[in-house]
């Protein structure tokens, strides 16, 4: 097969080594668990967290004579996630044994798909800074994966755990267009997302559920492609980063002191944040492929894939599209609002006949931002839709000031209950008699008689006029009166 290169060498991005530039080219290989209660070709159970062996049917421990049954909503979620990846969908596609002994292989081979797989060719499109990269996506094909070697068990001997042996996965396979750190990230957390928001895999990369190999290679910009490493079995995205820009640059001063590159597998060690070599790397041929015996090759019609179509979810893209027209947001308001399908959500239910722009700023700003510095998620975030919601309706009615609002904030997140009742029982409400405001304003400027003077060459003073008066009346004056009053009073109307 050949690979085209379709990106332009882009000088932000090279390498600087001592003899010159260097281009990163990276490819990706994703390994996301299928959401599904049963394994690929067994009815054994997919649940998380399980004692070890238990969820293992005889089929998964290969024991003589028992014979793999396709699960046929693992294909709908492989379709549905080829659909998501603007992808095309192979209306026949087989199964192949790929030979290779490892201890937690029960069968000595891994049922996975080679030459026809279910998913062709789609893409992936990623918003960075300053540019929209399209990355494709050369391949989705399901298997099943391994169980699990345990070597912290016992001092002298590993055990197998094979809960995992037969469940599904969906690898889906990049073509080699990223070049940069940032990129295999924004690739990685964009890939993630549409998982998530199609319910074909949860994503969670620290339950092993979504793993990254990751093929990192360099060359000189523009020039043929290097020979690659593989950094296997990458489990988190600043991971993907730190592995990338480590591999990148040790292969630049092998090739600068004028070695060559042995393609091989590696690891990542997060501790000392380098990549180690693990064994050299196999190709195609050496595992031995062949169509599986035991399974007939996997045939659907156009009309299912219609009818799976036909049902999916509004995807980030689309979502961000219509923040952006229906709402009124900024590109990077709605991009952070999309990440998670539940985020998305959650600001619309706020949003629901309210400032969009001010509903976004509160979700972003102040709640995400205390969700994140309590280290606590959105599902279980004390402060509901609802509850900001009647929050931002009190700033727009005029009853609470900005400043009044964030105490009220405080307020419902730590002991809960019903905003306007929070506000009418403690005396929040803003103060709008001007009679009341004009007095702080008077007392103010009669003890600033200087600054008063200065703020009629220096307009901009009135700011810290306003910041004394909102002090002086505890937040509860009405800014905008306050300004007015003070515009008036010192002249500059």
């Amino acid at each position: 097969m050949t690979i085209v290169d379709v990106r332009t060498p882009d000088p932000k991005k090279f390498i600087k080594g001592a003899t010159g530039d260097w281009e990163i080219v990276i490819g990706m290989e994703v390994h996301a668990q299928v959401t599904s209660e049963a394994k690929l070709f067994s009815g054994a159970s997919t649940e998380f967290g399980k004692d070890p062996n238990n969820n293992v049917s005889l089929v998964d421990a290969a024991m003589p004579g028992m014979l793999p049954v396709i699960n046929e909503e693992c294909v709908r979620q492989a379709i549905r996630t080829g659909l998501g990846l603007k992808a095309a969908i192979n209306l026949k596609s087989v199964f192949d044994r790929k030979n290779y002994f490892y201890p937690d292989l029960p069968q000595g081979y891994q049922i996975s798909q080679f030459k026809q797989p279910i998913v062709g060719e789609g893409k992936i499109l990623l918003d960075m800074p300053d540019e929209q990269v399209e990355i494709g996506v050369e391949r989705l094909h399901l298997e099943q994966d391994a169980g699990k070697s345990l070597h912290d068990q016992h001092p002298t001997m590993s055990f197998v755990d094979l809960n995992r042996s037969g469940v599904a996965l969906m690898e889906i396979v990049s073509k080699p267009d990223l070049r940069s750190s940032d990129e295999a990230k924004a690739y990685l957390t964009k890939l993630r997302t549409i998982l998530r928001y199609l319910g074909t895999c949860d994503g969670n990369m620290d339950q092993g559920s979504m793993r990254a190999d990751v093929n990192v290679s360099v060359r000189r910009p523009g020039g043929e492609f290097g020979t690659r490493c593989e950094i296997k079995n990458v489990n988190s995205i600043r991971f993907v980063g730190q592995s990338i820009e480590y591999e990148a640059r040790r292969q630049v001063a092998i090739l600068e002191d004028g070695g060559e590159i042995d393609q091989e597998t590696r690891l990542f060690d997060s501790v000392k944040g380098e990549t180690r070599s693990m064994r050299s790397k196999e190709e195609a041929h050496d595992y031995r492929y062949f169509p599986d015996p035991d399974l007939l090759p996997l045939e659907f019609s156009q009309e299912f894939v219609d009818e799976l179509s036909g049902h999916l979810p509004e995807l980030p893209d689309d979502k961000k599209a219509r923040f952006i027209g229906d709402y009124g947001l900024t590109a990077y308001d709605a991009d952070i609002l999309v990440v998670e399908k539940a985020s998305a959500d959650f600001f619309e239910d706020v949003a629901k006949g309210r400032d969009a722009k001010l509903s976004a700023n509160w979700v972003i700003n102040e709640l995400f931002g205390r969700l994140n510095k309590e280290g606590t998620d959105l599902a279980d975030s004390p402060v509901s839709a609802g509850q900001l919601g009647s929050i931002i309706d009190l700033i727009k009615a005029g009853t609470i000031s900005g400043k009044i609002a964030k105490d009220l904030f405080e307020i419902v997140w730590t002991e809960g209950g019903d905003p306007a009742r929070i506000v009418e029982d403690r005396g929040m409400k803003q103060v709008t008699d001007l009679g009341a405001i004009e007095a702080i304003v008077d007392e103010i400027l009669a003890a600033n008689p200087d600054k008063a003077e200065q703020a009629k060459e220096k307009p901009n003073l009135v700011g810290w006029f306003v910041g004394q008066v909102m002090k002086a009346s505890k937040g509860k004056a009405n800014p905008q009166a306050v300004n007015d009053l003070l515009k008036q009073k010192i002249g500059l109307e």
